[in-house]
């Protein structure tokens, strides 16, 4: 059971080809009568409006096909850089990740961040070098860019035959056969063209040398002079993607239907089955070490990685299996909510359909509906062996923007509407910011948030505005000062007396508020200092400049006075904010705004520009690493200055260059920035 079951993640930037691939291989198994194009919005990987429209993957595809007595279930991840979370989701899901090659332009930066991806999850990888019909395709190019950023080591397993227009056919170097392909993608077998014999002999004997790195017998063997055979060179093959000592390269055009056989051919006989994986680490409830072996007589095991809302059949949850069996129908544990959960069916995905299944063992990729507790990152398992599997984190998010309904009224539609479209998409985040009183939707990019707003009004019919959401300023003072602050108000009957002396003094920055009681000889009785921080707390939310938190400064209480009948905790609450207030004031209160630490991943050609850039928005840069054909830069930005950058890196380094940032501290706006702040914020207010 599942033996013959290759689960494959097709992964690469965006356009490499890897819904292409998808299609002609469905297509080739007989699951489609004619070949989906993503020119033409008619594939079977992406159907999504939002899709169709950028002519792009947004969103993981699945889709399960016969070939020559195995099942290939494919994975088709999106490579844009603003959906590439959901590929890392999905490529847990697999057990061999299928990187795809652009034979024009090269491995891209979103090629070596899944390649990572593949390398953190332990993942065997095969390259594919694909549309080598393409003007300006070159494979030696290819792979030596492939060599150069992605491991494992790249080894060429296939060779082209012909270059750009002219190629027709592949030579593979195990075999030592050449296959020539007419325009319907049918191969017949032709002797290695006579040009092409000292490059394939060279090839054969370097592929026979990198082959038996993965077996220490076999290479003594091959240095002793002796014969490997075919046989052994496909064992030893498997046994060293297996181990991730190398990545075999493969090749072909899949719009011209050139060597799909051959890759197709490749998954089955040399990519491991769930069954080879080794046993999947977790812990138990108590915390300790646990694991669960790809095997279905062990309890049953599985984990979420994706969830997909649909507003008329409710969620659909897709998991795989990591041990034992799942039945069509019953109960399972879920383990991350500790608590039970019934199904009613269990399902294949082939891309917008579902279909019936009726058991699913150790490496299935199934999907369940309506479950009401089950969301993606959960682990699933057998209550009476409990295990808790670590799930991939979603990448951190780089922009915000906050919403505005385009109907009044419609905030809370927004936010209900939206929360169910992040049960789906994990990358994005929701929030209401108490500040700025603000409903902010953050995710990877300008493209992923205008998608989700594309979706939300189709799926939701809720309609909402983009807007760039207002920066979280603070504010805070420099100069020391002792101020009083007296309330005294007499009425008939009791009066109101509540007399403080307060010395306000600036804090290093980060530290907060601190409050410190020093009076001496009960000139305010004890009951009366908290309601004095109180009423400063309280003061401090708004600070003198824009109204915006007032913070890292110490208030002390040195003196004051009290009435025996008329003071309370409340004259002295009053009377704290009253000094909080009037000490502001007399001790040059400043803005700070959030700064970022922001680290930029470029190819070298762009590193000029992005430096000039991030000086031009007031950033530092602290210093620069390499990280194999690219440059990391790391810098300090002030927030107001990066909202946008994800377009506008993207436009500077032609989608070639990708960005994190996290917040780093608060710091003081520099005077002549701060004025035009307070004066725009004030008119905002007045408005």
């Amino acid at each position: 059971m599942n033996e013959t079951l290759r689960n494959v993640a097709l992964v690469a930037h965006g356009g490499a080809g890897k819904t292409s691939l998808a299609e002609i291989m469905i297509n080739k198994a007989g699951m489609t009568t004619r070949i989906g194009r993503v020119e033409d919005g008619n594939t079977v990987m992406d159907f999504e409006p939002e899709e169709l429209k950028r002519q792009a993957s947004l969103s993981t595809g699945f889709f399960q096909l016969p070939w020559k007595k195995h099942t290939i279930s494919l994975i088709d991840t999106p490579g844009d850089q603003n959906f590439i979370s959901d590929a890392k989701l999905c490529m847990q899901a697999a057990e061999t990740a299928m990187i795809v090659v652009d034979a024009v332009d090269g491995v891209k930066v979103q090629t070596e961040q899944v390649a990572e991806f593949a390398s953190e999850y332990g993942l065997p990888c095969a390259i594919f070098i694909n549309k080598l019909d393409r003007e300006r395709a070159d494979f030696t190019r290819a792979v030596d860019d492939a060599v150069q950023c992605l491991s494992p080591k790249p080894i060429i397993l296939q060779l082209p035959i012909g270059a750009e227009a002219d190629f027709n056919g592949i030579v593979d170097l195990i075999g030592m056969k050449a296959y020539q392909y007419d325009d319907s993608g049918n191969a017949s077998e032709i002797d290695i063209p006579a040009d092409m014999q000292d490059t394939v002999e060279t090839e054969r004997e370097t592929l026979i040398e990198n082959v038996a790195e993965a077996d220490d017998a076999l290479i003594e063997r091959y240095l002793e002079g002796e014969t490997i055979s075919n046989q052994e060179l496909r064992d030893t093959l498997k046994k060293g993607i297996l181990s991730r000592t190398f990545a075999p390269v493969l090749c072909g055009s899949a719009t011209h239907d050139i060597g799909i056989d051959l890759l197709m051919d490749f998954i089955n006989t040399c990519l491991p089955s769930p069954l080879e994986m080794p046993p999947k680490q977790g812990v138990t409830p108590k915390d300790e070490p646990a694991e669960r072996k790809p095997d279905p007589s062990e309890p049953f095991s599985g984990f979420v990685f994706k969830t997909v809302a649909d507003p008329y059949a409710g969620r659909l949850t897709i998991l795989k299996v990591v041990s034992g069996k799942l039945g069509g129908d019953g109960t399972f544990y879920n383990a991350t909510k500790e608590t039970r959960e019934r199904y009613n069916q269990l399902l294949t995905i082939a891309g917008k359909e579902q279909k019936p299944a009726t058991e699913a063992g150790p490496g299935s990729i199934v999907a369940m509906a309506k479950l009401k507790e089950t969301k993606t990152g959960d682990t699933l398992c057998d209550e009476g062996n409990k295990i808790l599997y670590t799930c991939a984190t979603p990448m951190p998010i780089l922009i915000s923007f906050a919403l505005e309904s385009k109907a009044t009224g419609d905030e809370d539609k927004i936010y209900i509407s939206l929360s169910k479209l992040l049960e789906e998409d994990t990358s994005l985040k929701l929030e209401r910011n108490a500040e700025t009183k603000e409903i902010l939707l953050s995710g990877l990019g300008q493209v992923h948030i205008e998608s989700t707003i594309e979706k939300l009004k189709r799926k939701f019919n809720v309609e909402v505005i983009l807007k760039t959401p207002k920066i979280p300023y603070r504010e805070t003072i420099k100069k020391k000062v002792r101020v009083q602050g007296k309330h005294k108000k007499q009425s008939g009957g009791h009066g109101q007396y509540g007399d403080c002396w307060i010395v306000m003094e600036p804090l290093p920055r980060g530290t907060g508020f601190e409050f410190v009681d020093a009076i001496v000889g009960g000139v305010i009785p004890k009951q009366y200092i908290p309601a004095v921080e109180k009423g400063i707390v309280e003061a401090c939310q708004k600070g003198p400049l824009i109204g915006a938190p007032c913070v890292d400064f110490r208030a002390t209480v040195d003196f004051g006075s009290y009435h025996a009948v008329d003071s309370s905790e409340m004259a002295f609450k009053v009377a704290g904010s009253l000094a909080y207030k009037k000490a502001c004031d007399e001790a040059n209160p400043v803005l700070l705004e959030p700064i970022m630490k922001v680290t930029v991943t470029t190819p070298d050609e762009y590193m000029g520009d992005i430096m000039g850039d991030l000086n031009s928005r007031r950033g530092r840069v602290l210093g620069m690493d390499s990280a194999g054909k690219n440059q990391v830069i790391n810098a300090e930005v002030p927030l107001a200055e990066v909202q946008t950058y994800a377009p506008d890196l993207r436009s500077m380094t032609g989608g070639r260059g990708m960005y994190s940032m996290e917040f780093l501290r608060y710091d003081e706006v520099p005077n002549q920035i701060s004025g035009k702040v307070i004066e725009q914020i004030k008119a905002e207010q007045e408005e």
